[in-house]
C-alpha cells in the first residue's frame, strides 16, 4: 500500500511554469513506476508522463513532449512533474499514480494507486 499526495498546482498565465510534486508514503516509493495523468471538465483521463522505478525510460504524451519533464527523487519518495510554456489547453486536475515493480507505460488501469489531484489551471 502506498499514500499519494499530490501539490504545486495553481493558477498561471499562459506561457508560464508551474511544478507539480507527489509525494509518497508507505512501502518503499523506489520499487514504484510513476506517473502523472490529467482530466480536463467533461474530457477522459489522460495519459501525461511516466517514470520506471529507477529514473529511466522515461515517457510523454506528445502534446507534452518538449515542455513537461518528469523526475524522481527515490531518497525523498518524491515525484515531480516540471511543466513550462504552458497553454490553456494543459487546464486540468493532475493525478499522479504508481504501480509496484510495473514498467513506465502510458495505460491509467495499469496503475494500483492514484493521489487525490491537484488543480491546474492556465489563463489566456
Amino acid at each position: 500500500q502506498v499514500q499519494l499526495v499530490e501539490s504545486g498546482g495553481g493558477l498561471v498565465q499562459a506561457g508560464g511554469s508551474l511544478r507539480l510534486s507527489c509525494a509518497a508514503a508507505g512501502r518503499t516509493f523506489s520499487s514504484y513506476a510513476m506517473a502523472w495523468f490529467r482530466q480536463a471538465p467533461g474530457k477522459e483521463r489522460e495519459f501525461v508522463a511516466a517514470i520506471s522505478w529507477s529514473g529511466s525510460p522515461t515517457y510523454y504524451t506528445d502534446s507534452v513532449k518538449g515542455r513537461f519533464t518528469i523526475s524522481r527523487d527515490n531518497a525523498k519518495n518524491t515525484v515531480y512533474l516540471q511543466m513550462n510554456s504552458l497553454k490553456p489547453e494543459d487546464t486540468a486536475v493532475y493525478y499522479c499514480a504508481a504501480d509496484l515493480w510495473g514498467p513506465a507505460q502510458a495505460v491509467a488501469h495499469a496503475y494500483e494507486y492514484w493521489g487525490q489531484g491537484t488543480q491546474v489551471t492556465v489563463s489566456s
